[in-house]
């Protein structure tokens, strides 16, 4: 399956202030709701000023990306419903005349922590204490969930067999001091090539960027090709308008792909065992990213791992991950925030009823944790791989996924 469709990944931003007033519902149930910016229904006041979601998305995307949108008229352009998408520049500017505030967006890191709060109490009301079990929908849930993941994961990686090699190779650093041969030439050791220990490398010896980018490009667009068939094999997902379905798989993907790499991870080499291919961080490196991403990334890893999660508990958080009503483009929102509210209670259920305590404890509170630090992770990815310059190696697959 090929993605179409191009759409950006909403950004962040660290104020938060203002949380209430930006969502909260108007006092006369009874009055026409207009949005103030395009004319539309609208649902509420979003920063500031009722608005529809369409503007209340537009302008938190807008604001987070710091993006100059230009006009190509005389920057009067008409912001009706039916013509709100034809002028970026105008709309924004209406947004801002109309009153809304910049300083009530709030970050994807509050977002998400303001989620997980109402899912506690939900989850407090809805499942006090230890109840007899699972319901009947959940353990289907989790039946249909684990059946598309082992009709589409291939743990083996004996599927991944059309790749560019990997190369590890290591470059020599420019010396100011190198030793002299007899005829006066500095003496220039040969390129170390090959699995090579980076902590066991003389000090002049470094990484040679992107050696490794092809063949990782490679694996990722067959991990993508995983997660596509994962999701096609949920009857939720196929239920989708074929936009929906695409918005939910470009926002979703590289996330799944880390829940499901962690499924191989060795805790004690801190490698990826992928049948006869083994990877390390050290790889990343070799592919171009930095270690800004690279140390949180093996971070991250290791204390999923810690966490002894069972299959069901990963294919849970793989559909919360696909699932998620925040995905930019996503018409059908409330639906899909109710498909991952029964998948988020499923998992709390599953946990409460699987682990024993003191080890289940506080198990999804952490596992929501590291969802919200997956999501900064995949920001930091995805910035990594815009920047890579020679952007050859890249497959079509993996590039519209990031685009």
């Amino acid at each position: 399956m090929s993605v179409s469709s191009p759409s950006n990944l909403e950004g962040s931003s660290p104020c938060a202030r203002g949380r209430r007033a930006s969502e909260r519902e108007d006092a006369e149930p009874n009055e026409e709701k207009i949005c103030a910016v395009c004319g539309d229904r609208a649902t509420g006041y979003h920063f500031h000023v009722m608005t529809c979601e369409g503007c209340k998305g537009f302008f938190r995307r807008s604001i987070n990306k710091g993006v100059h949108f230009t006009c190509p008229f005389a920057q009067s352009c008409p912001i009706t419903k039916a013509k709100r998408r034809q002028c970026q520049a105008c709309r924004l500017q209406k947004c801002l005349d109309a009153g809304m505030r910049k300083d009530m967006i709030m970050s994807e890191e509050a977002l998400q922590k303001r989620r997980a709060l109402r899912r506690q109490r939900r989850l407090a009301r809805e499942v006090p204490g230890q109840p007899g079990g699972l319901t009947a929908e959940q353990q289907e849930l989790i039946s249909i969930l684990i059946t598309a993941h082992k009709r589409s994961f291939d743990s083996s990686f004996s599927q991944f067999v059309h790749y560019r090699p990997a190369v590890r190779l290591y470059i020599h650093s420019p010396q100011p001091r190198s030793p002299l041969e007899p005829g006066g030439h500095p003496v220039s050791p040969p390129l170390a090539a090959g699995c090579l220990e980076p902590n066991c490398l003389p000090e002049d010896v470094l990484p040679d960027v992107f050696s490794m980018l092809p063949h990782l490009a490679d694996l990722s667009t067959f991990m993508i090709q995983q997660v596509i068939k994962f999701a096609k094999e949920i009857p939720a997902f196929r239920s989708l308008p074929i936009d929906d379905q695409i918005s939910l798989l470009k926002g979703a993907t590289l996330d799944i792909c880390q829940i499901q790499f962690n499924t191989v991870f060795n805790e004690e080499t801190k490698a990826w065992e992928c049948g006869q291919h083994c990877y390390t961080i050290q790889d990343g490196a070799l592919a171009g990213f930095q270690q800004i991403y690279l140390e949180p990334l093996l971070k991250f890893h290791i204390s999923l791992k810690k966490l002894r999660l069972h299959e069901a508990e990963y294919v849970l958080l793989q559909a919360m991950l696909l699932f998620s009503p925040d995905h930019t483009g996503v018409a059908q929102r409330e639906f899909i925030d109710q498909l991952q509210e029964k998948v988020a209670l499923t998992l709390k259920s599953y946990i409460d009823h699987q682990h024993a305590m003191p080890e289940g404890r506080f198990l999804y509170a952490k596992l929501l944790l590291l969802l919200t630090e997956l999501q900064t992770l995949k920001v930091e990815n995805t910035r990594q791989i815009l920047h890579i310059q020679d952007l050859s190696s890249i497959t079509p697959l993996l590039s519209e996924i990031i685009s």
